[in-house]
């Protein structure tokens, strides 16, 4: 095995298929690890052949715990790469070898995230600025005022057109291609997470020892739905997260994020190339 792959699965229906057979199209040397957070093994039929294995938790875990067992086994099986992806991912043939040969080329980058597409075709604005609990508090509950917007579009980056190679701490975990390597020195997944930040706060640490980066060049599709928004118990999960995040690495006084906050957008605005 050359890369391993996890997708963390809980009451999903049958349109994951699209995405396993996204994954098991390619013609890298791939072993996709399902893991299973439902309460039941009815996923189990999604498994195909020795390319898949099925893991079933029998219990919520969350997501992050969940994708540690597939970066474990995958690792220990001499995988180079690791891939954390979202159920709700589909891409063309030819996007992972895509990636694969830039990894292999750059060996100074830890992490890579592509281009991700809405089904409607509208970009998915996922770089963004290590968050202060200003970010997270205005677009989630003041985003109709003018001082939300202006925070939100300095959080998310607006000035950025997605057209270039990034190299910036914070970027979304529905897609994540990992060096293998960088796991030993960032770690995994930190399990204190349930659900949410949890990327944030790898990304953040792989970008410590390594670049972490959007790659423009190729593309992905992710049906997201920003459930925390339509349901109070993600809500609550989302908040709880956040007080997690910001409790480790700082609140109002994070200089390691001011740092890294200033480097990013000076790099967008003088259009200088930070890869």
């Amino acid at each position: 095995m050359t890369v391993g792959v996890s997708i963390v699965l809980y009451r999903n229906g049958d349109e994951i298929e699209k995405t396993i057979n996204c994954i098991l199209n390619s013609k890298l040397d791939i072993k996709l690890f399902l893991i299973d957070n439902s309460e039941t093994n009815r996923l189990e039929k999604f498994a195909k052949g020795n390319r898949t294995e099925y893991i079933f938790n029998n219990e919520n875990i969350g997501y992050g715990s969940a994708h540690n067992i597939g970066i474990k086994k995958s690792t220990a099986d001499g995988a180079k790469y690791h891939v954390v992806i979202n159920p709700d991912i589909t891409f063309e043939k030819g996007t992972l070898e895509s990636i694969f040969e830039y990894m292999e080329e750059h060996l100074d980058v830890g992490s890579l995230m592509p281009r991700v597409f809405y089904e409607d075709g509208s970009i998915q604005r996922l770089c963004k600025l290590l968050p202060t609990p200003f970010d997270l508090i205005g677009r989630r509950f003041m985003g109709n005022t003018n001082w939300a917007k202006k925070q939100n579009s300095k959080y998310e980056l607006h000035d950025f057109d997605y057209s270039s190679i990034l190299n910036t701490p914070c970027l979304s975990g529905c897609f994540m291609f990992v060096r293998a390597s960088a796991f030993e020195k960032s770690g995994l997944f930190d399990h204190r997470y349930f659900m949410y930040l949890e990327d944030y706060d790898l990304i953040r640490r792989i970008n410590r020892y390594s670049k972490t980066i959007f790659y423009p060049y190729v593309s992905i599709i992710h049906g997201h739905a920003k459930e925390s928004y339509k349901n109070g118990k993600l809500l609550k999960i989302h908040i709880q997260s956040a007080i997690k995040y910001f409790n480790k690495w700082g609140w109002f006084f994070d200089e390691e994020r001011k740092r890294i906050n200033q480097e990013v957008l000076s790099v967008i605005k003088n259009n200088i190339t930070n890869w």
